[in-house]
């Protein structure tokens, strides 16, 4: 389909406010507008991928063992593992890049093996590492893609100064990508999977190796994508970041998903809360271990802090209580137990209670902490 003297077939240009992110990675407001091109439509039902029984093997290996995912459409969807636990094949997978040895995958309603060609005129992939030139500057980058997608000249122009306003870009345009930080490669390599306007972006752990600050950007830039009706599919082994970002999450160990649901679903699957206490001597952290795991009949955590100590209280400890309850019953164990350890002589420095976290809930799912990778 051609794109005409202005790069555009029957666009629509929709005033759209997108949000512009700043070299502050807050949210401004930009009056550019975003335009897309007309594409042949087909009724999508709600969910945007649909899989069941996906495997694929290398060699002996087998890298996906059979999972069963549905991403609703206009959402965040979160796959969390670790290294190696299957999700990059699984993304691969499903953007046509490798095919499954087994199993049935559905894009946007359409299926990755026998219409493939489809599925990549809907989506976009940005991945682990920044796929740009890093020996051009980051406006011929975007204007040679641009271009390659079949844009004429002064349309490729023009969307290439879009999106380098909108992710913040616009004073770095003229320089070489080898000079950019990582954040700022990050957020051209993201420019440049945008520039087809995607339905579907897949995202596979796009702040790895990257700084706080860089990583904050990130996830405004992935906030502004699915305010504008872009679905994500985000791959990441930062708990902070599915937390932040996924409405759901699968959790995938070595190849399989072994949990799915809300951020709040996975939490409520492990206890009803958790229990974090301080301790004066660190000497004393064995007695103040074993006193509240008879207490609470907790799992007791050993911290990292040699004073610390985290009680997960179990699920079956306020099974037959009332959701309004488990709160108040939880505390009234937690009293309890402070009580204890106050009898034993074990002076507690302070204590909180609250909510499992997500690396609780990984650590609990999969018997090991989520370590990523060092920012570079």
């Amino acid at each position: 389909m051609g794109r005409g003297s202005e790069g555009v077939v029957a666009a629509e240009r929709d005033p759209l406010a997108a949000s512009r992110i700043g070299s502050s990675g807050s949210r401004t407001r930009s009056s550019a507008f975003w335009v897309k091109a007309e594409r042949e439509e087909r009724t999508v039902t709600e969910a945007a991928i649909e899989v069941r029984g996906l495997v694929k093997r290398f060699g002996e290996n087998v890298a996906v063992d059979g999972i069963d995912l549905t991403v609703p459409a206009g959402t965040v969807y979160g796959v969390l593992g670790p290294n190696g636990a299957g999700k990059t094949t699984t993304v691969k997978m499903l953007a046509t890049l490798l095919k499954p040895d087994e199993g049935d995958a559905r894009v946007l309603g359409r299926d990755v093996v026998s219409e493939a060609d489809e599925v990549r005129s809907l989506v976009s992939m940005t991945g682990q590492y920044a796929s740009v030139d890093e020996d051009l500057t980051g406006t011929e980058n975007l204007v040679l893609l641009a271009r390659l997608l079949g844009y004429s000249k002064k349309a490729a122009a023009a969307r290439s100064d879009l999106f380098l306003e909108t992710l913040g870009l616009t004073a770095a345009a003229h320089r070489q990508v080898k000079n950019y930080s990582g954040g700022m490669r990050r957020r051209l390599d993201i420019a440049a999977s945008l520039l087809s306007v995607p339905k579907l972006l897949f995202l596979d752990e796009p702040t790895t190796g990257l700084d706080p600050r860089s990583r904050n950007q990130v996830w405004e830039i992935v906030r502004a994508i699915v305010d504008q009706g872009t679905t994500v599919l985000l791959t990441t082994q930062y708990l902070d970041e599915a937390d932040q970002l996924a409405s759901r999450i699968a959790v995938i160990d070595e190849g399989r998903v072994i949990a799915e649901g809300t951020k709040g679903d996975l939490k409520s699957s492990i206890g009803s809360g958790s229990v974090h206490v301080r301790l004066r001597d660190p000497a004393r952290r064995e007695d103040a271990a074993r006193l509240l795991a008879e207490t609470l009949g907790a799992d007791v955590q050993r911290d990292a802090d040699p004073v610390a100590l985290t009680a997960r209280l179990r699920q079956d400890a306020t099974a037959n209580a009332a959701d309004a309850a488990v709160t108040e019953l939880a505390a009234h164990q937690t009293g309890v137990a402070l009580g204890e350890l106050a009898r034993a002589g074990i002076i507690v420095d302070s204590f909180s209670m609250g909510q499992p976290s997500l690396d609780e809930v990984f650590l609990a799912l999969t018997n090991h902490p989520a370590i990523p990778e060092e920012v570079a």
